[in-house]
């Protein structure tokens, strides 16, 4: 059986989607990348689910009904004073949609912001798959290991180091 490799953006592609988004839509796009969180998650993030002095969000009853705390990233910090976001799933959805095709000229999708958190942590961050894993809230480390491929672009790179 053949594995589909997700599709995803680079950081500079998301910066760049950001850089000319509203700041409630920034926030959402930020934590779909570098919190690996699920719309849903996002959506039903509250303030008290912020813990700034422990550097952790509490993320209760994701996907399966598990909670799950996960470490703030840098990249977040500012915007989470835009927490709750106060969009619904498809209005984030389609916000996206049209913002990628107007600054990227791609058709993608809000779940993509996940996959490319993923991408980005093992292979621009060098994590391990345990902790991209614990981060994602994978249940199975084969779920991870999906993301786990290389980009052409990171091949070259490598290869003129």
């Amino acid at each position: 059986m053949e594995i589909k490799l997700p599709e995803t953006i680079t950081e500079e592609e998301l910066i760049r989607v950001m850089k000319s988004s509203k700041p409630k839509h920034k926030i959402a796009y930020a934590l779909g990348f570098y919190e690996c969180m699920r719309i849903s998650e996002i959506i039903n993030l509250r303030k008290e689910d912020i813990d700034m002095d422990r550097k952790l969000l509490y993320l209760k009853q994701a996907k399966g009904h598990k909670d799950r705390n996960i470490p703030i990233a840098p990249q977040v910090v500012g915007g989470l004073r835009n927490i709750p976001v106060p969009y619904g799933i498809r209005a984030l959805q389609i916000a996206f949609k049209k913002k990628a095709m107007k600054v990227l000229g791609k058709d993608l999708h809000f779940h993509l912001l996940r996959h490319s958190g993923i991408t980005y942590y093992l292979t621009k961050k060098n994590w391990n798959t345990s902790q991209v894993q614990q981060l994602a809230g994978h249940s199975k480390i084969a779920t991870t290991q999906i993301y786990t491929h290389i980009n052409p672009t990171h091949l070259v790179e490598k290869m003129w180091e």
